[in-house]
């Protein structure tokens, strides 16, 4: 039973994205690994962008080209 943990920032990610992002992932692991789909979980989180850091920065403060 995969689990497959998706993180992206809270960009305004569509649910027509997050519908291709799950059946992408799922997708992959039938492919790869030969599971059923119909027990495969992908979950979807939306991060914050305060609360995702790179470097020294957090991605809002990137974005905002500081």
């Amino acid at each position: 039973m995969p689990y497959i943990n998706i993180k992206v920032t809270d960009e305004d990610v569509t649910t027509e994205q997050k519908m291709r992002l799950i059946k992408g992932a799922t997708q992959l692991v039938v492919d790869v690994l030969n599971k059923e789909p119909d027990k495969t979980f992908v979950v979807i989180d939306e991060i914050n962008m305060d609360n995702w850091g790179v470097g020294y920065e957090t991605v809002a403060e990137l974005r905002k080209g500081s």
